[in-house]
């Protein structure tokens, strides 16, 4: 048995079991160096690049010595953005889904109040939330740190470059001060020095593969005229026909626009902006997800915390004016030691961005000639799958199995037809094949899931 092995551990049997069921064969880097100290109960400033397995090392490291039997929040994870909280705690009840009658619920702003006071009356062991709304919920007296071991600051970079200091200074107050509190962050700014320095007490520190140094991944470089901006995405695409795809915009204008000239020249694909409702947010990550959706266009803010394997390559339509940024956006591709891609388009007045981006390189940039790219797409970019969205969820006791067991005994589809089944308390959704997904609506509107008549639309 070597160090880094789940088992070297001192975890409980069914988180064990769980990890192996979920093919965690080994520990990443961050993991190994992050969770003995975590287990043995230290405060912990944990640096690694995005995409390295950190949210598996704080979730296991909270989940080991969480007692069922207690029904008050032993846990709490503050994440800088609704969509980040929300991955973080589907990740966190895949990885609690051995372990008794353990509850985790969300806080962020953008959904309704009295559904999370509804929650909250009813015991939660772990909270993931944003600052904002979490802070809501303290000082209305819904939520009690009491009884907290644990605080976890995910992302903290980028909840200091948001500007939530006061707010997590806030939070803290209300925790108990014999909490442990643990530290992730990708980058490590000069504002950590000062939260870390308040809030930790002799913390230990770790750090792997810094996001500066990306071997993995291939970055590419082109020129381009203003005019030749948007256009020169479609090239990309013609050129590499990545999917699915980021392309990183930096307004809702032009995300907006790159969105209907793709969609217009048969590429599927979907905007994520800051002025979409967080049900349509919700919606265009889901399908994103789970291959509904060929590219992604997105602006860094709505962007932030999308953790999607397998992302094929990012496209820098602008760069960014942080180079801390850039990197954090081709962080999205290569994951898991898979290689990546990134490519960037560079306007003259932007050339400055790019020598900052070389300078932290440490290395020459590869500038390549937009002329050699294709012209156009000579054929479509299409999604893989499609989704069906059925009206009923966690609430309906509608669980994977079931809805797997409809498509695949009455509907006759193939299991390999079968993509990522998502469940919320009042929805399901499912990838299904394109050229099979009217076959299964057609399937599911006539027959019954566990016994019941669902409402089924094609997403």
């Amino acid at each position: 048995m070597t160090a880094t092995t789940f088992a070297s551990l001192n975890l409980p049997a069914a988180l064990l079991e769980t990890l192996e069921q979920l093919g965690y064969q080994s520990m990443t880097p961050i993991q190994a160096a992050a969770l003995p100290e975590i287990l043995a109960g230290h405060d912990l400033i944990a640096q690694s690049r995005t995409g390295s397995g950190k949210t598996a090392a704080f979730g296991i490291g909270l989940l080991a010595p969480i007692n069922p039997a207690f029904f008050g929040c032993q846990a709490l994870v503050l994440a800088p953005t609704r969509e980040l909280a929300g991955q973080v705690a589907s990740s966190l009840r895949t990885l609690a889904r051995g372990l008794p009658n353990i509850k985790i619920i969300s806080l962020c702003g953008g959904t309704p109040f009295g559904p999370q006071v509804a929650s909250l009356e009813q015991g939660a062991h772990i909270v993931v939330g944003t600052p904002g709304r979490v802070l809501d919920h303290l000082q209305r007296g819904t939520l009690s740190l009491s009884g907290l071991n644990c605080l976890v600051l995910d992302e903290a970079d980028r909840m200091l470059d948001m500007g939530f200091y006061d707010s997590i200074a806030s939070i803290i107050g209300y925790a108990s001060p014999r909490r442990q509190t643990l530290l992730f962050s990708a980058t490590y700014p000069a504002g950590i020095d000062s939260l870390t320095a308040r809030f930790l007490r002799a913390p230990k520190r770790v750090e792997v593969a810094s996001e500066t140094s990306s071997p993995s991944i291939t970055q590419r470089f082109y020129e381009v005229t203003a005019e030749q901006r948007l256009p020169a995405v479609l090239r990309l695409l013609a050129a590499e026909r990545p999917q699915p795809c980021i392309a990183f915009c930096q307004t809702r204008q032009q995300c907006q626009e790159l969105e209907s000239l793709l969609n217009a020249n048969r590429v599927s694909a979907l905007a994520l902006h800051g002025d979409l409702e967080q049900r349509e947010r919700d919606q265009v990550l889901a399908l994103f997800a789970n291959q509904s959706c060929s590219v992604l266009v997105a602006t860094d803010v709505a962007a932030r915390g999308i953790d999607v394997e397998g992302v094929a390559a990012v496209i820098n339509v602008e760069l960014s004016p942080d180079p801390a940024v850039h990197t954090h956006r081709i962080g999205r591709s290569g994951r898991a030691g898979q290689p990546g891609l990134a490519l960037s388009l560079v306007a003259a007045r932007e050339l400055g961005r790019a020598r900052a981006i070389e300078e932290q390189l440490g290395a020459p940039l590869d500038w390549q000639p937009l002329e050699r790219l294709p012209d156009y797409l000579d054929s479509p970019l299409l999604a893989p799958m499609r989704t069906l969205a059925i009206a009923g969820g966690r609430k309906d006791k509608v669980r994977p199995g079931d809805l797997l067991g409809a498509l695949t005994g009455e509907a006759g589809l193939p299991a390999d037809a079968i993509g990522k089944i998502s469940i919320s308390d009042f929805q399901a959704l499912v990838a299904i094949r394109w050229d099979l997904a009217k076959t299964a609506l057609q399937s599911l509107e006539a027959g019954k899931i566990k016994g019941r008549r669902f409402k089924v639309r094609l997403l």
